[in-house]
């Protein structure tokens, strides 16, 4: 067959293509159900105790505003840098609320260390803060690896480290609005050790999807 009938005949038989949605209605859609899933935990687990008072603490409502901030961004800059035709430029996006956010963690627990007192870390309140972290990160992380699911193979590091920074700071937003501890060692690890579990598996998943795709 000659190449221009080839073309001609793959042009015509060829299924019409689904466009993506913009990457902006994409990122909206998936905060929506972030605030969906954060609301369903206010209802289930109920906000953590004086948490109005604790809001007009200047650190607290930083820490707060910083770290759901940089969720937003992220998420944002994730469905942006997922196409291939954006600029890496967009991982940029939540680098300042992300500093914020790291800076106001460290200095809850270095400058304004809480004593825990005896008894108070229990394996009832370990256990139920780890569900909060699995019931609020794991669906997120489904829906986000199947509306990325596409754009994996093009972009796999950046959009992989992207997604989950946007994971690990809704998270740790949920985390400070239900754990009743603050400047100990476990909220630190909390917020700390997931963002740092998160990106470490999904740099070991990338590099999977890179020599896959060779």
């Amino acid at each position: 067959m000659d190449t221009s009938d080839l073309i001609l005949s793959l042009a015509t038989n060829a299924p019409p293509v689904k466009r993506l949605r913009p990457p902006l209605v994409r990122a909206l859609g998936w905060l929506l159900l972030a605030v969906v899933i954060m609301g369903l935990m206010t209802l289930s687990h109920g906000l953590r105790p004086q948490f109005a008072e604790r809001m007009h603490e200047r650190i607290f409502a930083i820490n707060m505003i910083s770290s759901l901030l940089t969720g937003v961004l992220a998420t944002i800059a994730t469905f942006f840098v997922s196409l291939p035709d954006r600029s890496h430029r967009w991982l940029l996006l939540p680098a300042p609320s992300l500093l914020i956010w790291l800076s106001t963690i460290g200095y809850q627990c270095f400058a304004g260390w809480v004593p825990v007192p005896p008894g108070a870390v229990t394996v009832e309140a370990a256990s139920g803060c780890l569900a909060t972290l699995v019931l609020t990160s794991l669906p997120l992380s489904l829906l986000m690896l199947a509306m990325l699911r596409y754009a994996a193979l093009l972009r796999p590091t950046s959009v992989i480290l992207m997604g989950s920074l946007a994971v690990s700071a809704i998270t740790g937003t949920a985390l400070s609005m239900f754990h009743p501890l603050d400047a100990t060692a476990m909220i630190l690890g909390w917020n700390l050790g997931t963002a740092v579990l998160f990106l470490a598996g999904a740099a070991v998943f990338s590099r999977k999807l890179e020599r896959g795709a060779v």
